[in-house]
């Protein structure tokens, strides 16, 4: 069963998600800066009482969170997976300018993108089947960061009763661009020597940039032979379609305070063909909720990608050249979620 709320018009042509063991809700809520944004929540049919909820905080990249039965796309593999359990809600948020959402993803900043998430976080509430008291969030590559920026408040962070980071990152956004820029030169071919010269022009530009708070317009017109590093070629407006403030605002978080005041369970996960985060990122934010109790525990996936996407080599991830879906992937969560809501159920 699917049920479609008329505030906000359906723009896919497909058809919406539907399950046979499951009640399926296209709602919406309205973001601070007055978006319509799509919210997809899941339930299962036959539930009695309020359910813990799965709460996700997503990925950087303008794609959809919705997941039709055809797709063929390893996150939304997982939403339907996850969606079919039948312990837990399931809530999902299309940010601004995604799907039926109301907005310009390509155009929009960070800190509208999370204001919008705590809007869908406190919208939480509204479901008389969801008990908002017990919240569990995943958080997927950009989201496996800023996660535990979604609850604002104390009063929501006590709403919050374990995370799952997967891809996630906690250093400074400039190290990561570092990080990420050594592996993309390694994985294109480059010599050591090669490499090293590059990283040389990659580190100017990424601090003017960055830390500065210059325009890549203008960096590389005063440095033209940086122009060939960019990744985005002659956009020089845009990153992984993304605006360049998207990343300023990144630049100015401080995820080691955020993930360092988690006192929930925590499940980090992370893909060991993943060139995109580093591991030490995984590994730091275990680290940094540990030092609240052993709470944390960190576990890299073999054959897997930055996300939930199968490989069989490091080489492969770098071309995107996927094997099939594991579906080891939803039993990964799934089984560390119906522990941690039944150890601390109330």
């Amino acid at each position: 069963m699917t049920v479609i709320e008329s505030t906000l018009p359906r723009k896919a042509k497909g058809h919406p998600e539907a399950y046979p063991n499951a009640i399926v809700m296209y709602d919406s809520v309205t973001a601070p800066d007055g978006k319509h944004l799509r919210t997809i929540i899941t339930k299962p049919r036959d539930a009695k009482g309020k359910l813990p909820v799965i709460f996700v905080a997503g990925w950087l990249s303008c794609d959809s969170v919705e997941a039709p039965a055809d797709t063929k796309d390893e996150s939304g593999l997982v939403f339907r997976g996850l969606a079919q359990l039948q312990e837990f809600a399931l809530f999902r948020m299309d940010k601004q300018g995604v799907g039926d959402s109301e907005g310009d993803c390509a155009e929009t900043d960070f800190e509208s993108e999370l204001t919008a998430y705590r809007a869908a976080f406190r919208a939480v509430k509204n479901y008389d089947f969801i008990d908002a008291n017990r919240i569990f969030i995943l958080g997927i590559s950009n989201g496996g960061g800023f996660a535990p920026l979604v609850p604002e408040s104390d009063a929501e962070q006590a709403q919050v009763r374990g995370y799952i980071s997967i891809g996630g990152w906690v250093k400074t956004w400039f190290e990561h661009m570092l990080e990420i820029e050594r592996r993309r030169f390694a994985l294109m071919g480059k010599s050591p020597g090669e490499v090293n010269d590059r990283m040389n022009g990659a580190a100017t530009l990424y601090h003017e940039w960055l830390i500065e708070g210059r325009s890549v317009d203008d960096i590389l017109k005063e440095q033209p032979q940086l122009a060939d590093l960019w990744p985005e070629g002659k956009d020089h407006t845009h990153l992984y379609g993304r605006p360049l403030a998207f990343y300023q605002q990144l630049q100015k978080l401080n995820l080691g305070v955020a993930w360092s005041r988690v006192k929930v369970p925590t499940y980090v996960l992370r893909g060991a063909f993943d060139w995109m985060m580093s591991r030490e990122d995984s590994e730091l934010i275990s680290t940094y909720v540990n030092k609240n109790g052993d709470l944390a525990s960190f576990y890299e996936i073999p054959d897997t990608g930055h996300t939930f996407q199968h490989y069989l080599s490091l080489a492969d991830a770098f071309k995107g050249k996927r094997a099939p879906f594991d579906p080891k992937m939803i039993g990964l969560l799934a089984d560390w979620l119906q522990n941690k809501a039944i150890t601390h159920e109330d």
